[in-house]
């Protein structure tokens, strides 16, 4: 092209670093998704979490990965963040997982009568396990409430959220008939005394029945 090597052997040299710097990403991604393949951190099907996202992976390719949410959204992650970010698979091993509901009871409530009608309320619903057990503890004292929580176990992900709705309920079913009341934020109003506190009294209109 009639160019000399010396008068275009810079022009070559930043074009390569600029190529390397612009493929390090998908060159990073290919490596990841080899290793995704030879490894199985995640498959296809299983239930995972990464970031803030949850679903279900439903495709593996060179470049990046497939998961579908519960709202059937499609999110291609770059292979990359499967192998240096967090993960999250709820079923790599099996689908045994655990959840968790705190409850709050108001001051002078019977905290023995919750922890057993809590235990009795999770090994009376068919898809908690009994192995492991229910668990049901006293947490500690919180600014408005007593803080007890309950852990169960269940053996699949499928219905976790029905299991949990279902719980709530007869949580709240039976608290109500055993007398167990549920706690709620408080706040008490201090009005300072150190001027006179004007006070204004207003009629309000009566309906037109009632006059």
């Amino acid at each position: 092209m009639g160019f000399n090597w010396s008068q275009v052997q810079w022009l070559v040299a930043a074009l390569s670093v600029g190529i390397g710097f612009g493929l390090q990403e998908i060159v990073a991604n290919f490596v990841s998704g080899l290793i995704i393949l030879f490894e199985r951190p995640v498959r296809v099907g299983d239930i995972v979490t990464i970031g803030e996202t949850s679903g279900i992976v439903t495709n593996i390719q060179i470049r990046a990965t497939t998961i579908r949410n519960w709202d059937k959204q499609e999110l291609l992650v770059p292979n990359k963040e499967f192998i240096t970010e967090r993960l999250l698979n709820w079923t790599l091993t099996d689908q045994q997982n655990r959840i968790s509901i705190p409850i709050g009871l108001e001051y002078g409530s019977d905290t023995q009568l919750a922890l057993r009608v809590l235990k009795q309320i999770a090994q009376n619903n068919e898809r908690v396990l009994d192995d492991p057990e229910p668990l049901v503890s006293f947490d500690g004292f919180a600014d408005n409430a007593l803080t007890i929580t309950l852990r169960c176990y269940l053996g699949t992900v499928d219905g976790r959220i029905d299991v949990i709705t279902e719980l709530h309920q007869t949580i709240y079913e039976t608290f109500a008939e055993q007398g167990l009341v549920m706690a709620f934020p408080q706040r008490e109003v201090h009005l300072s005394a150190r001027q006179p506190l004007e006070i204004h009294l207003q009629r309000s209109p009566l309906p037109p029945a009632a006059a």
